[in-house]
């Protein structure tokens, strides 16, 4: 069984989260999309919040499975016997940073192999921080997100207020 592992901090879900998610399927029996905590970011939504939104968002998926690491995502990956690793591009700046740590990941797991998919170019410029930028001056995501990921994103900010 082929699994693969799509790691983000998914902070919140957009929609060129959810393209890499369909078109991952294409190449894996199973996904594991898996959220891992980042002390350099200040999440909006919580672990269970964000486990909750995929899971709402990803409902009609088959064979994907929402998880959450600590540590180090090669170690983890050797631990659930992970085929390869997902990651979505969307820029050449994307590109050097992750090709960095994918080198680093098969250092630690030389069996590891790491698969880019590039975001569509409707996905191309959405980011969680652009997303959570426009939201928290009341702009429009709807092109963004999910629906029910913008129905919580509002939510949030709403009671930030």
């Amino acid at each position: 069984m082929r699994i693969g592992l799509y790691p983000g901090s998914f902070d919140p879900l957009t929609n060129g989260h959810l393209d890499i998610i369909q078109r991952s399927k294409v190449i894996c029996d199973k996904l594991l999309i898996a959220i891992g905590t980042n002390s350099a970011k200040n999440p909006l939504f919580s672990i269970n919040e964000r486990i909750e939104i995929i899971n709402t968002c990803c409902n009609d998926i088959a064979n994907i499975e929402v998880v959450t690491f600590n540590g180090l995502l090669a170690e983890y990956s050797k631990k659930q016997n992970i085929s390869f690793i997902i990651r979505g591009l969307r820029s050449s700046t994307d590109f050097d940073y992750e090709y960095q740590i994918a080198v680093a990941n098969n250092k630690i797991a030389p069996d590891l192999e790491t698969i880019f998919l590039m975001s569509r170019g409707e996905y191309f410029h959405i980011s969680s921080n652009i997303v959570k930028e426009i939201a928290s001056y009341g702009g429009d995501i709807s092109s963004m997100v999910p629906h029910y990921a913008k129905e919580k994103i509002i939510a949030k900010y709403s009671n930030h207020s």
